[in-house]
């Protein structure tokens, strides 16, 4: 058993090794660019929510 679990790390090492990686500059500028949108996409439904809700409070009354 030992044996079998030497062996999947090794395996899992060279796997690793042969990963082609995103250099970190462009990593952290899609990070970036996530981030922004997520908080845009929020912005834009939380002022569409509220928007509509007051109309449609409007249209009740």
């Amino acid at each position: 058993m030992i044996a079998d679990v030497k062996t999947f790390i090794d395996e899992v090492v060279a796997e690793i090794k042969k990963v082609s990686w995103t250099p970190r500059k462009d990593l952290i500028n899609a990070t970036w660019i996530v981030l922004i949108s997520a908080i845009c996409l929020g912005l834009f439904i939380t002022s569409t929510d509220l928007l509509l809700s007051r109309g449609m409070h409007v249209i009740v009354r």
